[in-house]
């Protein structure tokens, strides 16, 4: 092998590591064996509305479309682990523990990929290089446990022994050859299916398959119509996204913390838990100031508000009362829908009240059908039951 490979390699690593990434390791940039698998569950239905995963299906088997004349790719993971969350009270949403910083890791991650593509492009004149963070149309998963980077687990994720699960994924993608680390072929689940037990909205269809549909970080934030009824329930407290497949996972015991100061709960960025109510006071300038440059950024207002009315109903509490009342007046009929919802599932007169009025006034065919269902559900329930 040549010096200049091996050397190109190695300084890649040794700055990969420098940049704080948590792992690197290199496998070559062939069609992953996943990309079959990928249309199988594309023709199952089980993307949902994420339209640009099977526009974009070809690419995913052939890595030279999203850097063309690719040879060799740099797998990297950068930890997120931080403090372990808080359990919500009433009116408090949970964020998954990903979105706590201040900063959208994607631009974190990109910064320090620019150095790497810096770095091959100096060593090597003329060479292309491309880091990309789960934004192109790349198997990051199969690529890095290609690599050796762990195995892909019945949750659908990436593990590894001494990572466990909490980690962003990028590649660096280079047409040069690099030295190959030898692929993860062993599988350490064994007969665990904690995971699989505990999704709260039995979204694993079995080991290894993953409706999204009914995941709940689909139905937060992909997803951008009203959440099906039946799913409503099991979003529990999760107002963005849900670590529940992975906080049950015995591997996690052993995920380092993070060292990421971008990615520590700060009181101006939006840590676990959420205080609900102040998410209905928030009109589109508000929400973009606290939210633009953080991953809840892409659940959009409507979103993050349709989810908070979501949880509110969960929780069933009279007190929360007053800012269901605000997302029932939202000019957004997604929030109105969603909050209608919530005030049926609180249940008391005062909420039903609200629901007949509002009922008179409302245009939206959509929102009026919500409206109804929860008259109808709130008169047939038991009285409810609140905390």
């Amino acid at each position: 092998m040549p010096s200049n490979v091996a050397s190109l390699t190695n300084d890649l690593k040794a700055a990969a590591e420098r940049l704080g990434f948590s792992q690197a390791a290199v496998c070559p940039a062939v069609s992953p064996s996943g990309a079959t698998r990928l249309g199988e569950w594309l023709h199952l239905g089980y993307g949902g509305e994420m339209d640009y995963i099977s526009l974009r299906q070809q690419a995913y088997a052939d890595p030279g479309m999203v850097l063309e004349g690719a040879r060799s790719i740099l797998m990297l993971t950068l930890n997120y682990r931080t403090a372990e969350p808080e359990l919500p009270q009433d009116g408090q949403g949970r964020i998954s523990r990903y979105a706590w910083g201040p900063t959208d890791y994607h631009d974190v991650i990109h910064e320090r990929l620019k150095e790497l593509v810096k770095l091959v492009e100096t060593n090597v004149p003329g060479a292309k290089a491309r880091g990309v963070v789960d934004s192109a149309p790349l198997l990051e998963r199969e690529f890095a446990q290609l690599a050796g980077l762990g195995w892909i687990g019945k949750h659908t994720l990436l593990l590894s022994r001494q990572q466990g699960s909490y980690f962003f994924l990028a590649a660096l993608l280079t047409d040069q050859e690099l030295v190959y680390d030898e692929p993860q072929d062993a599988n350490h689940c064994g007969s665990c299916t904690a995971c699989l037990d505990a999704c709260p909205t039995e979204a694993f269809v079995q080991p290894h398959l993953l409706d999204a549909t009914r995941c709940i970080s689909y139905l937060t934030i992909e997803l951008d119509g009203p959440v099906p009824r039946e799913l409503r329930p099991g979003i529990g407290d999760w107002l963005f996204g849900c670590d529940v497949c992975q906080d049950v996972c015995p591997w996690n015991r052993f995920a380092p913390p993070s060292t990421e100061p971008a990615f520590e709960p700060r009181q101006d960025a939006p840590s676990n838990p959420v205080q609900l109510a102040e998410l209905f006071d928030m009109d589109d300038a508000a929400f973009r100031l606290r939210f633009r440059h953080t991953p809840l950024w892409r659940a959009k207002r409507r979103g993050l508000l349709r989810n908070a009315a979501i949880v509110l109903g969960n929780q069933r509490d009279a007190k929360a009362i007053p800012a269901i009342l605000c997302g029932l007046r939202d000019s957004e009929p997604l929030i109105r829908g969603a909050s209608a919802w919530a005030l049926g599932e609180v249940g008391t007169e005062e909420a039903n009240a609200a629901l007949k009025e509002r009922l008179a006034d409302e245009e939206d065919g959509c929102v009026r059908r919500e409206i109804e269902a929860a008259i109808l559900h709130a008169a047939s329930s038991q009285p409810p039951f609140t905390r």
